[in-house]
This record gives C-alpha cells, sequence and structure tokens, in this order.
C-alpha cells in the first residue's frame, strides 16, 4: 500500500480550472518532483494537499486513512483539518519565518503550541519544552546551523532561513515533507546550500514531495516525476525515463527550454 494516495483531485477558481483530476501514489521512503511551467497548478497542488486550499473534487490518503474527500469535506471542522495537516510538512519558497523570533524559537514554536493540547503538559512542562528544545538543537546541528540558533531570521541569508525552514517543517516529524520551489528565492550559490540539504534527506530516505525548477536535481534526487501543464498531469514515471526519454510532446517542449 502507497503511503499517499491522491486520487482526482480538483480546484477552480472561480470559472478557472487550476487542477483537473489530478492521481498519484508514493512510496514510504520516496521522492516525487513536480515539474511544469508557473500556473500549471503545482503549487496549488500542495496547497490542497497540505489543506491550505480546499479541493473540489477527488480524495487524499495517508496511510490506509483517507484524510479528505469531496463527499465529506464539508463535515470536517478547523480542529479536525488542524490534526490532517500534521500528517504534512511544507516548506515554503520565500522562508516565511516568524522575524520576532530565533531561529531556534522558530524551530521549537509548533511543538510548543501542540504540548500545550497534551493532558499532562502542566504537570511535566518543564521536561517535555526541554525536550522540544533539544529535538529542535538537533535538527538545526543537522542542517549545519548550530551556531545560528539564536541568530533572527534579518541575520541570516537566504540559503540559511530557508535551512531554517526545513528544519522547522521536520520538527513535528510529518508522514510527507512538502517544498514549494525551494530555492527560487535564492541566488546560485545559496541555492547549491538547500539542494545538498534535500539531497541528504532523499539518501535518507525522507519521503518528499518537491515542486521544483531544477531539472538535474529533479532527474538525479527524485524516485518519479510528475509533468503538470495546464492544471492536468501529462506525463508521470520514473525520473530519469522522465528527464531523459519523455513520450509526451508537451513534455519534450518544456525539457527542451530548460536545457536538460
Amino acid at each position: 500500500m502507497a503511503l499517499l494516495e491522491v486520487a482526482g483531485i480538483g480546484k477552480s477558481f472561480g470559472s478557472t480550472a487550476v487542477l483537473r483530476d489530478i492521481s498519484f501514489t508514493l512510496d514510504q521512503g520516496e521522492a516525487i518532483a513536480i515539474i511544469g511551467s508557473s500556473g500549471s497548478g503545482k503549487t496549488t497542488l500542495l496547497r490542497c494537499l497540505n489543506f491550505l486550499e480546499t479541493a473540489d473534487t477527488g480524495s487524499i490518503t495517508v496511510g490506509g486513512e483517507t484524510l479528505w474527500s469531496a463527499a465529506d469535506a464539508r463535515t470536517q471542522s478547523e480542529a479536525a483539518i488542524r490534526k490532517k495537516r500534521l500528517h504534512f510538512g511544507l516548506v515554503f519558497q520565500n522562508f516565511n519565518l516568524f522575524p520576532q523570533y530565533t531561529a531556534l524559537q522558530n524551530v521549537m514554536l509548533a511543538g510548543q503550541l501542540l504540548a500545550k493540547e497534551r493532558p499532562d503538559y502542566k504537570q511535566h512542562k518543564k521536561e517535555i519544552l526541554a525536550e522540544i528544545e533539544a529535538h529542535a538543537r538537533q535538527l538545526l546541528d543537522d542542517m549545519g546551523l548550530s551556531d545560528r540558533a539564536g541568530h533572527y531570521p534579518h541575520q541570516l541569508s537566504g540559503g540559511q532561513q530557508q535551512r531554517v525552514a526545513i528544519a522547522r517543517a521536520l520538527a513535528l516529524k510529518p508522514d510527507i515533507l512538502c517544498f514549494d520551489e525551494p530555492t527560487s528565492a535564492l541566488d546560485p550559490e545559496l541555492t547549491g546550500e538547500v539542494l545538498r540539504v534535500l539531497r541528504d534527506l532523499a539518501a535518507h530516505k525522507t519521503t518528499m514531495i518537491i515542486v521544483t525548477h531544477e531539472m538535474k536535481f529533479a532527474r538525479d534526487v527524485a524516485d518519479h516525476i510528475l509533468f503538470m501543464d495546464g492544471g492536468v498531469v501529462v506525463e508521470q514515471g520514473p525520473a530519469k525515463e522522465v528527464i531523459d526519454h519523455p513520450k509526451e510532446e508537451r513534455t519534450r517542449q518544456f525539457l527542451a527550454s530548460y536545457g536538460k
């Protein structure tokens, strides 16, 4: 059984259909890269998976549990949706760090808020917070940022901010880590920093969905590729096969424009 099953996802804004019948699966420990031109629906798909947008049709299943389906969408409370979001971690292209908090505080924040809902929080508050901090420090160390824990976002480079954002997404131990063009806001030198982190995550079998314009990275790191155009999946398959031997003419045109 696949860890993630996405079936028939559709989304419209007014009369504009942004996603049409998007379906794919993702196994535990695999990475899937979503490629396509700007406006093809890639970011909207990620937002639907993370419940930041509500799809109009289809279903989302994680670990055999249907988290969302169009049939029962109206019956889901906001509290239930917040809980289901925990299956996914989302790293935005523009970092979205809280400027008033240090790197360490940014990584700890979600865990601290969730901890307050634990029935034993008041009784074991000190131990729980110490555990959250230790985990956050370890994540920053994994990102090569242990010496930046006390720095605020404005004191960090773009690459460092994105690595803090990745640590923040990992802090809640999501089943699936999602990246929305994680290098698009970075210059080439800083792009390399972030891609190295993603390569390391892939090597450690972190389950990931990566929207990217980095074709060489997608070919070498992802297990599978989805090519989207006009809100539909034009082609999908093993990464090297799609990049090196695309079957669809539209895929070939797109890859030629990136000089693969």
